[in-house]
């Protein structure tokens, strides 16, 4: 007899009594882990809202902060590296809270063997895309590991930012009528990667949409400031941030499949691949969800920004199917859009 005392239904974790690499990739694995494994051992108010950075008061100031891990794979690929995903990558943790990002720090992970060369690169990539988002990078740590146990590097990356006053964006702040905005075309990170991975080529090069998305932010938040949520569309893609909030919030979403915006050689690669858009991963995009009357507003100020000008709204909340997303199809039928257990594509962030 098996004793289910203290287990919560479902309990998927006595399948996996080890680690699998479904468990990074931003589904239903992971989030599995966060609920049976690190919010027993880690109990606390701030952890439980799971944000994508934590909002602390501090001495009469909001702060957000984050962490991030990199685990890329190649290092280099089109349209950036594992330093510039270290760097934009927590930036934009920050500013999915509305915060100004202001110091990162850097925990290096090295692979004895790896190129001292492609380190300085890394390095000097990182400085740069530092000093293009205007953060400092102020402190951090460096290990070494034997040769076939690192996979070149790794790259952690912490960082702070300054909440303004009055804002609250939080991702269980959806409200039903809300409109959900996307900033751009989806999934061209993740079939960057793949494009590199599998040789594939197409009519125009496939590159990484990596970039700091706080400027974005501000300029959303100066046209209007009824923003509810915020989310990057990173492990998991589009889908798995709208479940997220979906669930955080207790609402409905409802998108609609030819509203999103997919680009041409990303469909074309997910034909090939067998893979959805919607679960591709992103690092330079943002979902809002925004008070319906302040949609029109913001919407022209993110097609205003360079960021921004593929920026649509594709969807809404609702009051119907409580934490569920559901697209409505060329053809007039409905799907859900549900996560993922594991992930489609592996290493991609």
């Amino acid at each position: 007899m098996i004793d289910l005392d203290g287990w919560v239904c479902p309990a998927p974790l006595r399948d996996y009594p080890t680690i699998v690499m479904g468990h990074g990739g931003g589904g239903k694995l992971s989030a599995e882990l966060v609920e049976h494994i690190f919010l027993p051992a880690f109990q606390n108010g701030t952890l439980a809202q799971l944000g994508d950075s934590a909002l602390l008061e501090v001495a009469g100031a909001r702060l957000a902060f984050s962490t991030d891990s990199f685990v890329v794979r190649p290092l280099f690929f089109p349209g950036g590296c594992i330093g510039d995903l270290a760097v934009n990558g927590t930036i934009n943790d920050i500013a999915m809270s509305g915060a100004q990002p202001l110091y990162l720090s850097a925990g290096f992970i090295l692979e004895e063997g790896l190129a001292i060369s492609q380190l300085a690169t890394i390095a000097e990539r990182m400085g740069a895309a530092a000093r293009n988002a205007g953060v400092t990078l102020v402190t951090g740590d460096t290990k070494v590991v034997d040769r076939g146990h690192g996979d070149g590097v790794y790259i952690t990356t912490s960082g702070i930012g300054v909440v303004p006053t009055g804002l609250r964006i939080a991702p269980d702040q959806a409200r039903p009528g809300d409109l959900v905005l996307v900033s751009g075309e989806i999934g061209l990170h993740g079939m960057a990667i793949m494009s590199v991975r599998e040789g594939l080529e197409f009519g125009s090069p496939l590159m990484s949409d990596c970039a700091p998305l706080h400027d974005l932010v501000a300029t959303m938040l100066a046209a209007n400031s009824n923003i509810h949520a915020l989310r990057d569309p990173t492990r998991g893609g589009l889908a798995s941030a709208l479940n997220e909030i979906a669930a955080a919030s207790r609402v409905g979403v409802r998108v609609i499949d030819s509203a999103v915006p997919v680009p041409p050689e990303v469909r074309a690669a997910c034909e090939i691949l067998g893979l959805d858009p919607f679960y591709v991963a992103n690092e330079g995009k943002l979902v809002a969800f925004v008070a319906r009357e302040a949609g029109e507003a913001i919407l022209e100020a993110m097609r205003a920004h360079p960021l921004g000008h593929h920026a649509a709204i594709i969807g809404e909340v609702v009051t119907e199917h409580p934490g569920m997303v559901v697209a409505r199809t060329g053809i007039g039928g409905t799907r859900v859009v549900d996560t993922l257990v594991g992930e489609q594509l592996p290493r991609i962030c």
